[in-house]
């Protein structure tokens, strides 16, 4: 059996594809994959920590019906879910808990 010679064309398109695919399949797995109803669970959990747990509850299920994501833990975390730490408020400051 002769052994089969790849171009280092074919190799680096394989390589940038894989690359392209794995990066698709893990924001698709990380963010944006709650449905609405599971909003307010992950949310009740997100502030369970809080003393302003009303303010918590109203921006993190605005936050959660706008990029259907909540970030795991009781703080910080909000890498996972790239909508909900980007949104900003008009001063500058994080919008979602």
């Amino acid at each position: 059996m002769a052994a089969r010679s790849y171009s280092p064309t074919m190799v680096a398109l394989s390589l940038l594809l894989l690359v392209t695919f794995s990066n698709v399949a893990e924001a698709y797995t990380r963010s944006g994959t709650l449905r609405p109803s599971d909003c307010k669970p992950r949310c009740t959990y997100r502030c369970s920590a809080t003393s302003h747990k009303k303010p918590c509850m109203f921006f993190c299920q605005k936050c959660c019906a706008k990029c259907l994501c909540v970030p795991p833990g009781t703080y910080g975390n909000k890498q996972v879910c790239p909508c909900y730490n980007s949104w900003k408020t008009k001063e500058g400051g994080p919008k979602c808990p």
